[in-house]
């Protein structure tokens, strides 16, 4: 392997965060922190570097390092929870490190000890992983032409534009999906600051849109074979790259759905008027809105409670990992990403319609929650979710091996 230098820029020491306990109260701390400022940096599109360089210093990203290498080692619950809490505060700011946690996950799977030893170091330091995996105008989302040729005996060369790339804006590692000569599925975790690499800040959607989800150009990008990791292998036997990546998509839409009900609940208790016929004088107090929050709360519940069951269902299945555990994961998970997609768009919707005329001012940006729900919900359709949820509970059929369920 070549020497393990690193050429991420300098930051303040990072934290080495040693149990779950721990990881959920930096959690909630730094959500505290997030939450301020949350509406204005999506306003004015501020990206939010300081606040990523605070995670990285937090110690949070290396939660899921393996403790015989110096992490906590956290299980699903808490990362789940770890997502959760953040998203509640900024969905854009919790979506960024989502493929983080996913190209950790290949290396804890597929990755040689020595790959293993450099990047678990890189991950402790503080160092932040993007992603360069999808691509447009291909015929689908599987179709990856992103190239990797050899070179030498220990070298190959990238050639592909990537699209969405969230997080690779910030990253200090680009991992980037492609396919070697023979066509097997191949990731490349690529220096940043790298030759051939470009990374445009050209994101322009509606919601998230802090992610910097840009465009990835890769230009006869050299990389060594050591920074090559088999992802094609993943799929070959029971895995749960699929689940776990999931798992924190639904994280980020419960955390959306939490945030909003929040936000709704301070604005009607501070800043509405009650209606004329309730004959009370606080909006708090007219029973149609009591009623209301009732279905709103009931409904951000039991997104939580399948979010729970989900994680939990990825523990189990770590621990005993088999056709059958797997796929009921990957199930649960489905359900819990599907119910949270609908509970965040209907919560991000339903802050308006219970705070009024008011809560739709710009200067307020309440309408982020919503945006940010109907931008996130988009990146997998949950009607297929919930068709492999169908074919299992009726006919046992377990669900496909990808990483999209």
């Amino acid at each position: 392997m070549t020497a393990p230098t690193s050429t991420a820029p300098t930051r303040p020491a990072s934290r080495v965060i040693a149990d779950d306990a721990e990881a959920l109260a930096v959690a909630t701390g730094l959500a505290a922190q997030f939450r301020d400022g949350a509406a204005e940096r999506d306003a004015s599109r501020h990206l939010p570097r300081a606040e990523l360089d605070l995670l990285s210093a937090s110690g949070l990203l290396a939660i899921t390092v393996p403790a015989e290498h110096g992490g906590a080692d956290v299980g699903a619950q808490t990362l789940a929870e770890v997502f959760r809490l953040l998203a509640s505060a900024d969905a854009s700011l919790a979506q960024i490190p989502q493929s983080h946690f996913v190209y950790v996950n290949v290396l804890r799977r597929q990755g040689t000890p020595a790959q293993q030893g450099f990047f678990f170091a890189e991950l402790l330091a503080g160092r932040r992983f993007g992603n360069a995996q999808s691509e447009a105008g291909t015929k689908h989302v599987q179709d990856i032409r992103t190239r990797l040729t050899r070179v030498s005996d220990d070298a190959f060369r990238i050639d592909g534009v990537k699209q969405y790339s969230t997080g690779a804006l910030f990253a200090d590692w680009i991992p980037v999906l492609a396919r070697a000569e023979d066509d097997t599925l191949q990731v490349a975790y690529v220096a940043a600051d790298a030759a051939g690499v470009s990374v445009v800040d050209d994101w322009a959607g509606m919601g998230q849109r802090t992610t910097a989800s840009g465009t990835v150009r890769l230009d006869s990008v050299t990389v060594s074979a050591d920074r090559i990791v088999p992802h094609h292998l993943t799929f070959t036997g029971p895995q749960l790259h699929g689940a776990v990546a999931q798992l924190l998509h639904a994280a980020i839409d419960v955390g959306i759905a939490a945030g909003a009900l929040s936000e709704a609940v301070a604005f009607v208790r501070t800043k509405s008027r009650p209606w004329f016929e309730s004959g009370f004088d606080t909006a708090a107090e007219d029973p149609l809105l009591i009623q209301r929050f009732r279905e709103l709360s009931v409904r951000l519940r039991a997104a939580e409670a399948l979010l729970s069951v989900a994680a939990r269902a990825v523990d189990e299945a770590a621990a005993d990992l088999t056709d059958d555990t797997a796929a009921e994961a990957s199930v649960a998970v489905a359900a819990a990403k599907a119910f949270a997609g609908e509970a965040a768009v209907e919560l991000g919707s339903a802050l308006f319609e219970v705070s009024g005329t008011r809560a739709v001012l710009d200067s307020l940006n309440l309408n982020r929650h919503w945006r940010d729900a109907r931008t996130h919900t988009l990146h997998d359709p949950a009607r297929w979710k919930i068709q492999h949820i169908g074919r299992y509970v009726l006919n046992g059929t377990r669900p496909p091996r990808h990483g999209l369920l």
